[in-house]
């Protein structure tokens, strides 16, 4: 992917006799609620990123917050084990329990359903394309007679098909 950008007719020219230096990637885990392993056994808690604490819902990929908030109950958690001298799978279960009662879990099971919703090839292929088509039939001007918005729309609409953008339109609002 990096190559195809670097080969680009519009970006080659800026990138003429440069390299790469450094490059980065992370693989972000987008099973959702459904994905997470057991957080917490006899000497060992899993926190962050390693908990699958990411939501891809699509439209952004959100961790940043749950990564944070699951370390810091993770800290309070260890800080107590230590301080009783007990880190056994029953005293380490707090973490499990404050992360069900903060925002991490509450938001995680709101978004349950969205890795399934976003597996359908529509929301990214088609969907974009038949937005990009009505917003063009609004705002751009060929000089020619107008024509009422709804055509328009329909025309795009219809490539897509009416079923599958209701369908989808309500698996849509059941994910979120």
């Amino acid at each position: 992917m990096l190559e195809r950008l670097k080969n680009h007719p519009t970006v080659s020219p800026y990138l003429a006799g440069g390299k790469t230096v450094e490059y980065a990637a992370h693989l972000v885990t987008e099973g959702g609620y459904d994905m997470i392993p057991t957080l917490y056994r006899d000497n060992v808690l899993v926190a962050g990123d390693a908990a699958a604490l990411v939501m891809n819902l699509g439209f952004t990929i959100r961790g940043m917050d749950l990564v944070i908030e699951s370390g810091r109950l993770a800290a309070e958690t260890i800080i107590a084990a230590k301080e009783a001298g007990d880190y056994s799978a029953a005293t380490l279960s707090k973490y499990k329990t404050a992360l069900d009662n903060s925002f991490v879990m509450k938001d995680m099971q709101h978004f349950r359903k969205m890795p399934k919703f976003i597996e359908n090839h529509r929301i990214f292929e088609q969907y974009p394309g038949m937005i990009d088509e009505i917003m063009s039939g609004l705002f751009i001007m060929h000089g020619q007679e107008p024509v009422k918005f709804k055509k328009k729309a329909m025309a795009a609409v219809k490539k897509v098909g009416m079923m599958n953008l209701l369908k989808d339109g309500m698996n849509g609002m059941g994910a979120m």
